[in-house]
């Protein structure tokens, strides 16, 4: 028995060995496809083995122990087209000689669909991105305000803290939102419950536009704000960076730090920020007091690099308060000092613990990812009354898992299960919605094709989901200021069965086209179900509804785009149609004075359109200018119109650009000019809004150093300072304007 023992002991031992041995070697050049020169200072990324180096001022890179398999190579330089390529490592060490196509204006970034990157012509989804840079330099103050520039997309705000991004008309339960790679869930059910997340250590936004339940699952059914992290350092070296960002309007600042270190086999980053604004003002320069906002944020990261193990480990903490206001009486209390940070007056506390895992076994032809993830979310409501009345805890525990087999460079297959386990539990004062728990557990499979010209791409999707409400406190129990006694504990099980089908056809010249049909899904969630509660902010008392049914949509989307070396012209048209649309609808009835609102469903369709144009002349390499329009109807079966639709909106923009001027580089001037139409289609009971534009505009620089560089910028929003209500401002009904002009100041020196 000893002796067989043994045995098998050595046999695991030369297995695991052999399956941790030391793999090879992965080198080659990066130079100019027009002269041949050589391109320093090249990322070069295999996005699966989470490294990434720069080239040398030969153009030369390397990696060592890279596993035997199928992997993606990635090459971007600023200035040249992205370059991707699956290669083949085999037992020998491979040299690869890749060459960048010069092209400033055409923008085929690297985008992640599910769990693999690729360029965006080369997905049949509709994907905009949008990297944090950029957002600075045109002063967002947040991560919802940055992206609602983008054609499709707008965000529902209750002031200029509290705002969630808008996909195509579709917000809130219906937007998934992806961060550190799990599902972000902060409760996001009510209107006045922002996104809450600052774009302090995320390289970039990537939005996925229309259903994409076969990768997400649950909420996706509108899109998904895909928020990726900063990039590692390249290997074999230490980067540090400190950012400042100073608001005019709401004499608001942003301070962050980090520091970050790669190795062949270990990365670690740290980053630590905190954020602060003032009440901002309209365009009268009239103060809106409480609309303040501000937070910390910190974040840190560890990552191990084995011969056939890729281990990845994230941790965010932060805390963010946002005043908002009780009523519309609050518009005329007693203000406090302009220039105030507290939150003595009713606010909103966020506290976030997010914890993620996410590892990679690589094999001889496929790949084994196994993500773990753990997120608490306590929001905390102060109604100024001295203490904390709502405060709610959101706890959520993930696991994922996915294989993808490599049949060969151009044809790979996911086969994946996403299972999530939440608990929500009151332990405030005042009680909305009850304690509950809920579990998700989906199968799904994938396969994609890639062709000279085209990529297929599908699969099909089945998820189950339960939501078990439980006894309550007094939403149960009942009072004279709490008609409780209508809530019941229930018990609901879901099934349903989603998929998608698509196809991108690319000229590698001028031409790129997509075919995409998609499904997804939602749960009620547990307001819908069990609200039972006045709501602040909105002067209305809501309650859920135990007898509605899954939300199922299904989109059909088409795009097209036409390049040249003078301009880019591209456009998109999609339906959008929902069984059981859930959404708030008032009664006739009141209670203590306050409206009662109801959750019902009807049918519904969404359809809408976008496109642009972007001329960028070749015999004027400095110029861009770039005009995009978004549109978008959405009517219920009957005929009725949907609430909380955008109106029609053009975004134009002229830039100047200047990429090297001495030590002066990527220097910049631009203008823009904004144009919203009249909502004219308000929901019955809404109220139509009246059309405004605004003018914008902003300067930059970037100094470099032998081993540091600055960047510097100025940014003016409303420049007119321009009086107005956007359509999805819940603040026009307190008739409260949006924030008027902003001059912002964005500093970054970055040490290498």
């Amino acid at each position: 028995m000893h002796t067989c023992f043994k045995k098998i002991f050595f046999f695991t031992m030369l297995c695991l060995g052999n399956f941790l041995a030391a793999q090879n070697k992965l080198s080659g050049t990066i130079s100019n496809s027009g002269n041949n020169k050589a391109i320093a200072f090249a990322i070069v990324n295999i996005p699966a083995l989470n490294i990434q180096t720069e080239t040398d001022s030969a153009g030369n890179f390397s990696f060592t122990n890279i596993p035997k398999g199928y992997h993606q190579l990635q090459a971007i330089k600023f200035g040249y087209t992205h370059f991707t390529t699956m290669f083949f490592m085999s037992d020998s060490s491979l040299v690869m000689n890749i060459e960048l196509k010069q092209d400033p204006n055409y923008l085929d970034e690297i985008v992640v669909y599910g769990n693999e990157e690729s360029k965006r012509s080369e997905t049949a989804n509709t994907i905009d991105v949008l990297d944090v840079k950029s957002m600075r330099e045109l002063g967002a103050l947040s991560l919802s305000d940055g992206i609602a520039k983008l054609p499709g997309v707008n965000q529902l705000n209750t002031g200029a803290g509290i705002s969630k991004p808008v996909i195509r008309g579709l917000f809130g339960n219906r937007i998934q939102t992806v961060l550190l790679g799990m599902r972000f869930d902060n409760q996001q059910w009510q209107d006045e419950h922002g996104l809450g997340l600052t774009d302090i250590g995320v390289d970039r936004i990537e939005i996925i536009k229309g259903p994409s339940s076969l990768f997400y699952g649950s909420e996706a059914m509108g899109g998904v704000l895909n928020i990726i992290n900063e990039k590692n350092a390249p290997v074999g070296k230490t980067q540090a960076d400190v950012a400042g960002r100073f608001f005019s309007n709401t004499y608001g600042y942003g301070i962050d730090a980090g520091v970050k270190r790669s190795t062949q086999k270990i990365n670690w980053a740290l980053r630590f920020g905190n954020e602060s604004h003032a009440d901002y003002s309209d365009g009268n320069n009239n103060r809106i007091l409480n609309s303040r906002f501000g937070g910390y944020v910190g974040k840190a990261s560890l990552s191990f690099k084995g011969k056939r193990w890729i281990n990845e480990n994230n941790y965010l903490f932060a805390k963010n308060d946002f005043g908002f206001l009780m009523d519309a009486y609050q518009v005329f209390d007693k203000p406090d000092d302009r220039l105030t940070r507290s939150f003595e007056r009713p606010h909103h506390t966020v506290l976030i613990n997010m914890f993620t895992t996410q590892n990679t076994f690589v094999f001889n032809a496929s790949k084994l990812k196994i993500d773990l993830g753990f997120h608490s979310n306590n929001r905390q409501e102060q109604e100024g009354a001295g203490g904390i009345s709502l405060d709610m805890i959101l706890n959520t525990y993930t696991a994922k898992i996915n294989w993808t087999k490599n049949f060969n460079a151009s044809t790979g297959l996911v086969i994946g299960s996403q299972n999530q386990f939440q608990t929500n539990v009151n332990v405030g004062s005042r009680i909305i919605v009850p304690n509950a728990n809920l579990f998700e557990s989906s199968l799904f499979t994938y396969l994609k094709k890639q062709f000279k010209y085209a990529v297929l791409e599908g699969g099909i999707r089945y998820d189950y989901k339960i939501i078990e409400t439980l006894e309550t406190g007094v939403l149960n129990n009942g009072s004279a200021y709490n008609p409780g006694t209508n809530v019941v504990a229930v018990n609901k099980n879901y099934n349903t069965v989603n998929g998608a089908i698509g196809i991108s056809i690319f000229d590698a010249k001028q031409i790129n086209i997509k075919l995409n049909a998609s499904s997804g899904y939602r749960g009620p969630n547990l307001a819908e179900l069990s609200s039972n509660g006045l709501h602040e902010g909105s002067l209305r008392y809501e309650l859920g509804n135990v007898n509605l049914k899954v939300e199922q949509n299904f989109c059909a989307d088409i795009y097209a785009e036409y390049y040249n070396k003078n301009f880019t012209i591209f456009g998109t048209a999609f339906i959008n149609h929902f069984l059981n649309y859930i959404y708030l609808q008032p009664s006739n009835d009141d209670y203590l004075g306050f409206r009662i609102y109801n959750y019902i469903q009807k049918d519904a369709t969404l359809k809408g359109a976008e496109g642009g144009i972007r001329m960028h002349p070749s015999v004027v390499k400095f110029l861009f200018i770039q005009s995009t329009y978004s549109g978008i109807v959405g009517t219920t079966s009957n005929g009725e119109y949907l609430p909380f639709i955008p109106a029609q909106k053009i975004n134009n923009e002229l830039k100047l650009k200047a990429n090297t001027v001495s030590k002066l580089k990527n220097s910049f001037i631009g203008i823009g000019y904004t144009y919203v139409w009249a909502q004219n289609t308000p929901n019955q009971f809404e109220t139509r809004t009246d059309a405004y534009d605004l003018v914008n505009a902003s300067i930059g620089t970037e100094i470099h150093g032998i081993k540091n560089k600055l960047l510097i910028s100025l940014s003016g929003n409303n420049l007119l300072n321009k009086v107005y209500y956007d359509h999805l401002s819940r603040f026009k009904y307190f008739g409260i304007y949006n924030i008027g002009r902003s001059i912002s100041l964005n500093l970054k020196f970055q040490f290498n």
